[in-house]
């Protein structure tokens, strides 16, 4: 912690002698890639030091020398190319002469509407994508506390974010009913925590760092690889470009968990940026036990990772941005009392983790609708963690690559991309005495076709193959359809299969946090732990209806979702004293129906409210059951109310019951369904400093009894495991962010 602060100390130092230069921001009108790419090269002209569009806010973000240039200069350069700037039009032929694939005016009435009355929301779904893509803006995340990416969807009712037990801390996503482990997570679209750091995931990921969180519900897109099967999570971290010099966020909560964060960018000229993220948190209280079990329900320790990132523009259609991550993550928990060496239950686990990364692309400056991209990534990930005398270590060793290949078919009618892919996994674990040991490498080729003839219908289809070298070839089909009958009404259908290798032992070390005896039938020698691969088929629609309510702009949402799996890693947890793990033999499957609405009641007022039901149904043993801890039913509100330089957030959150499985002290129950409320308040002083106060979880329900056999840790019944609602009560934080 010294070091991360003599660290922050001498980057402020270096920020203040920057040279000043002009920064703003300006509202430009445009719905893909390449708007962005003809944004941007028409912005940067001689005095303009950066240029960034961001294709969700719509915001075009500046830096440029008030000596050489000025504002307006920079935006008639804009509209000469086709594209509105604020209240400014661009000429009918310059907007004609746009390629049909980013005409984003839909009529003038609607153009009129929204330049007079419309606000960027905090989360947008363009209805233009053929994909059904939530993109939660920076602005959603400011809402909460967000020190990770496990709590940057509180506010979201699509993902449920839940504690994976009473001990580790750690928290899981929930999407479409199924467990994260079957969501796809990226971070600029390189493979995020997957494979032995899905316990870390979330986690991994400061809050602070991200720009925006693209999520997808069902298949994605084969270009992005075969493993989605829920959905998938792309997060975009703020970049070298157009991040503020200087951003910082102190966070502190009443049991003295301390978030520190630091984002750093400098533009070191007119082709050259770089960026720093840093993230440092600690907590050395080990009297957090709400439940007065004996058990800490939060372990102390310490988690510091790190993002440095260079990115290179020629202007001419070359770019690069590489960089490297480093993650070190050291927690401590079990019993109040639990010292090394001691008769104490304790827990321990210590994680490093190491990444680099590049991508690289070219976009033909004569025909924009024309790019090749590669985006190569390499991982090293270790994790050594007791649990009482139950010792896990495991290693992981990747290597990515990706190549993408796009262009149109004689018009922007037809587009395509292609490529190929690979992908090698090393991983060697060690459960107690057993050891664990395999390799998979799966060399892939993609091709996907986009059908656009009209602005209102879109469809999307793509096939990847890909041989794996432990079960094979096999193929990826999937398709997206949009259409839009009548101005206002969107509607898409999804189809598609996805596939993944399941790991076992780390995306359920929530289990080794009990006394279950581990337990692999029907292994074959060959395969990941004997077993099959997971492969599932997800169907969906959404259906989104623009509509004005009270005067103003609202929305409302409706979608399903089916999964059935062919084949399934069953994890059963119905025999007290066991966990199993067995191919699926039976159905399993998941419905998910979600209805949402989104409003403007009073000005500045919004609202937004969901109700989501699901049905997940797996096969244990021969008898179909609803899935262990997964409630049916759950209703969500957020409450937003801006004015002037003052922020207030309301959330609630109704959780129904929740199937339990048979335990040492109870036979099979529900439980308690319940409610949680958070709320946040901020304030900003001078638009460079925000002070924030809020609480989570205002009605401090707690799971009463979530370490089972608290007072006989190494007894056949104990299980820390079977939790089902929150683990701490009422929490009280507060905290700054400072820009430059």
């Amino acid at each position: 912690m010294y070091k991360l602060i003599m660290l922050i100390g001498f980057l402020l130092c270096y920020v203040n002698i920057l040279s000043a230069q002009k920064h703003t921001s300006i509202n430009v009108s445009g719905v893909c890639d390449q708007c962005q790419h003809r944004i941007e090269t028409a912005a940067k002209g001689n005095g303009v030091n950066m240029a960034h569009w961001d294709v969700a806010t719509k915001t075009l973000q500046l830096e440029y020398d008030p000596s050489q240039t000025n504002l307006n200069t920079i935006e008639e350069r804009i509209l000469k190319v086709g594209h509105d700037v604020d209240s400014r039009k661009a000429s009918a032929k310059a907007y004609n002469a746009l390629p049909e694939c980013c005409h984003y005016r839909v009529n003038e009435q609607q153009l009129k509407e929204f330049t007079v009355s419309s606000r960027v929301k905090t989360t947008q779904i363009s209805s233009l994508a053929t994909a059904r893509t939530e993109i939660v803006t920076s602005k959603e995340l400011l809402k909460a506390a967000c020190c990770n990416l496990s709590e940057s969807f509180e506010t979201n009712p699509s993902v449920d974010v839940s504690y994976n037990d009473a001990i580790t801390g750690s928290k899981q996503i929930q999407l479409l009913g199924l467990s994260g482990n079957y969501t796809q997570l990226t971070v600029e679209n390189l493979p995020g925590p997957r494979g032995l750091a899905t316990p870390l995931g979330l986690n991994s990921i400061a809050g602070p760092w991200v720009e925006s969180i693209q999520l997808t519900k069902g298949i994605g897109s084969v270009a992005n690889g075969y493993e989605s099967i829920a959905g998938q999570i792309n997060v975009e971290l703020k970049k070298p470009e157009s991040s503020e010099q200087l951003y910082a966020n102190v966070y502190v909560n009443d049991f003295g968990k301390t978030d520190v964060n630091v984002n750093l960018a400098q533009k070191i000229n007119s082709k050259w940026s770089v960026g720093l993220l840093l993230h440092d948190d600690f907590l050395t209280n080990k009297k957090v036990d709400f439940t007065r079990d004996g058990f800490r329900d939060v372990p102390t320790g310490n988690l510091f990772s790190a993002v440095n990132r260079w990115k290179y523009d020629n202007g001419k259609g070359f770019m690069t941005i590489f960089g490297v991550k480093v993650l070190k993550d050291e927690k401590k928990g079990g019993q109040i009392d639990y010292k090394s060496g001691s008769s104490l239950y304790g827990l321990g686990i210590n994680t490093d983790r190491y990444e680099a990364f590049a991508k690289i692309g070219y976009t033909f400056p004569a025909k924009p609708y024309k790019s090749v991209g590669l985006q190569l990534a390499g991982i090293s990930h270790t994790q050594n963690s007791f649990f009482g005398l139950t010792k896990y270590d495991g290693d992981q060793k990747s290597v990515y690559a990706n190549l993408i290949y796009q262009s149109i078919i004689g018009s922007t009618t037809h587009k395509f991309r292609t490529g190929f892919s690979f992908l090698n996994d090393d991983y060697n674990e060690s459960y107690n005495a057993l050891k664990y040991k395999r390799t998979e490498v799966v060399p892939g080729a993609f091709f996907e076709y986009t059908f656009a003839p009209v602005e209102k219908f879109s469809v999307v289809a793509g096939l990847r193959g890909d041989n794996n070298s432990l079960f094979g070839f096999f193929l990826t089909p999937r398709i997206h359809v949009r259409y839009e009958p009548i101005p206002g009404t969107t509607v898409r259908v999804s189809a598609g299969r996805g596939q993944r290798t399941a790991n076992i032992l780390a995306e359920n070390m929530s289990v080794m946090a009990s006394a279950r005896t581990l337990q692999i039938l029907g292994a074959t020698d060959g395969k990941a732990y004997g077993l099959n691969p997971e492969v599932a088929w997800n169907k969906g629609m959404s259906i989104d209806q623009k509509l004005t309510l009270f005067g103003r702009d609202a929305m409302v949402s409706v979608d399903y979702f089916r999964n059935d799996f062919n084949n399934q890693v069953v994890v059963d947890v119905e025999n007290p004293t066991a966990v199993k793990f067995y191919n699926l033999n039976g159905k399993s499957y998941s419905n998910s129906m979600q209805a949402e609405i989104t409003a403007e009641p009073l000005p500045k007022l919004d609202v937004r409210v969901a109700y989501r039901y699901f049905d997940v149904k797996t096969t244990y043993s021969g008898t179909l059951k609803q899935r262990p801890l997964t409630a049916k039913h759950r209703v969500f509100a957020n409450l937003a109310y801006g004015v002037k330089t003052w922020k207030f957030d309301y959330t609630v959150n109704y959780n129904g019951p929740k199937r339990i499985p048979m335990t040492a002290v109870s036979p099979e129950a529900y439980s308690q369904r319940y409610v949680t409320m958070n709320a946040q308040v901020s304030k900003t002083f001078a638009k460079k400093l925000d002070i924030y106060v809020g609480a989570e979880n205002l009605t401090n329900f707690y799971q009463k009894d979530p370490v089972i056999n608290a007072g006989q840790p190494f007894s056949a019944g104990f299980d820390a495991s079977m939790v089902w609602g929150p683990v701490i009560g009422r929490m009280f934080y507060g905290g700054l962010r400072y820009k430059i």
